[in-house]
């Protein structure tokens, strides 16, 4: 991105409503809306953010705000549209591009509160990753949620024997991973 493209971006962001996407499918077909779009500035915004578009209320975004989850996913879309969603709701996020870089990046942090675990990585993937994080003792209480878009029958089960504590399906629901989160963060 150019610095007069920033510049636009910036100005625009300004005078626009937040929009309130539902999945991670939806936060790509928006971006490359705007990237192809001749005058980005005229993109209709699809859904205006209004309060009552929080998943629920003032409870569930302290609950949120301010922790640290860590993404494990070698598809920088997915990076990119996860993060997006996470830090909109205060959520600070530490990224790891395969199972063998998130076990040593969550080494490195102290402070992860959460893991979203891609199944499918090259070199170490999820089921690996989370087998051997669970491994530890000091991460035996941790939250890890798979993340896959195979969905086949018998992935969540095989996903929560490798030590998962939950399951998501791509495309992500923004809602129902923002609610799932909530409900591993809260317990």
């Amino acid at each position: 991105m150019t610095a007069g493209q920033e510049t636009l971006l910036q100005a625009i962001a300004k005078d626009r409503p937040l929009e309130v996407l539902r999945s991670l499918d939806d936060l790509r077909e928006r971006i490359a809306l705007h990237l192809s779009a001749e005058s980005p500035e005229r993109v209709v915004p699809l859904t205006p953010a209004t309060a009552d578009a929080a998943p629920a209320g003032d409870a569930f975004a302290a609950a949120l705000t301010g922790r640290k989850v860590l993404v494990v996913d070698d598809d920088a879309r997915n990076v990119f549209a996860l993060t997006n969603i996470l830090e909109l709701h205060g959520i600070d996020v530490v990224y790891a591009e395969n199972g063998r870089t998130g076990v040593e990046t969550l080494m490195r942090h102290d402070d992860i509160d959460l893991v979203l675990m891609d199944v499918m990585m090259p070199e170490m993937d999820g089921y690996a990753a989370t087998a051997a994080i669970r491994a530890m003792p000091r991460y035996a209480e941790l939250p890890i949620i798979a993340v896959t878009a195979k969905a086949m029958h018998g992935d969540r089960e095989k996903s929560i024997s490798s030590g998962a504590s939950d399951y998501v399906t791509k495309p992500v629901d923004a809602d129902d991973l923002l609610h799932c989160i909530h409900r591993w963060l809260s317990s």
